[in-house]
């Protein structure tokens, strides 16, 4: 009977030395395995084997945000064998930085950041989130400290650059790979927020006031230019209008110059063909031009003409005879 009891017992005690010396790492995880406190290996992510109460998981501190009652985030530091290979996130809370022109402000910031080299993570710093945090808070303040408020203000990406190459550099020796740093909130004073607030009033204010005198300008522009080509179409108007007179004129002038002209060739003709003196017959058209004026009144109802005239109106009826032949 003691026989099968001892053999249970060896039984359960090898079971538990094989147990206690299988060891299966998850993906994206590993472990330090120290040998009578001596390194000895880093376990691959699957199977592995260890030696059991000889080869022990190295104690490495990580970092967790909780949320507490009021919706408060409370930071906690534990220890554990594990090493998580992803890449991971510290939100830090908000610290208070001075900028160059001596004003206070809070910033808070994100880091992201990667575990490359598990060895230098466990034995080239005591505590690595710790030292992290450490390290962050004192860069974004040189940062910031070299940059005035509005600087600040405007040139997040300038800074989230200069603060990844600064840590980046700086957690290489502790198997740390800074991926990106995010400035989430920048925080100045109430004082000068109600300052600036001011300042972007006036501003919006000035904008306002240029847009509309810009408006104003335009219209302006648009009504003179609109005024300037009514003038011109007005004065080529009158232009054309008057070109027009002038050729209608011209061409009267020159239909009356033509029709005196074929007067005159038949009066020559006449007087040619038969005895009538051309001055007489000009003279009686000057007679009958004269009676005309003479009689178109409203009480020049009687016209007594002298002997000589009627000498001259029949030389005007024989010419008559003549152009009705």
């Amino acid at each position: 009977m003691l026989t099968y009891i001892l053999a249970a017992i060896i039984v359960l005690l090898a079971i538990t030395i094989i147990s206690a010396g299988v060891k299966v790492v998850p993906q994206s995880e590993t472990r330090v395995i120290e040998r009578l406190g001596r390194f000895h290996s880093v376990l691959n992510p699957g199977l592995n084997f260890i030696i059991p109460f000889i080869d022990k998981p190295k104690t490495i501190y990580t970092r967790r945000v909780e949320n507490a009652v009021g919706g408060r985030h409370v930071v906690r530091t534990t220890a554990t064998t594990v090493i998580d290979l992803r890449e991971q996130v510290y939100d830090f809370p908000s610290q208070q930085v001075i900028t160059r022109d001596n004003v206070t402000t809070e910033i808070n910031a994100l880091l992201y950041f990667q575990i490359t080299d598990p060895k230098k993570a466990v034995y080239e710093i005591d505590n690595l989130p710790n030292a992290i945090e450490k390290l962050t808070q004192t860069s974004l303040r040189n940062v910031i400290g070299e940059l005035e408020l509005d600087e600040t203000l405007t040139s997040r990406d300038t800074i989230n650059s200069r603060l990844q190459n600064i840590l980046d550099d700086a957690t290489n020796k502790w198997g740390v790979k800074v991926n990106r740093v995010e400035l989430q909130d920048i925080t100045p004073p109430q004082s000068v927020r109600v300052a600036m607030e001011k300042q972007m009033q006036a501003e919006r204010n000035r904008r306002a006031e240029i847009l509309n005198a810009e408006g104003e300008k335009q219209s302006l522009i648009l009504r003179s230019e609109g005024e300037k080509a009514s003038k011109i179409n007005q004065a080529e108007a009158r232009k054309q209008s008057e070109i027009l007179r002038a050729e209608g004129e011209a061409k009267a002038i020159i239909l009356n110059a033509q029709a005196e002209a074929d007067a005159i060739l038949r009066v020559a003709e006449a007087v040619r063909s038969g005895n009538t003196d051309p001055a007489t017959y000009m003279l009686a058209m000057k007679y009958i031009e004269a009676l005309r004026e003479m009689t178109s009144g409203k009480d020049n109802k009687t016209v007594f003409m002298p002997y000589e005239a009627s000498s001259v109106l029949s030389s005007i009826g024989s010419i008559k005879n003549l152009f009705d032949k």
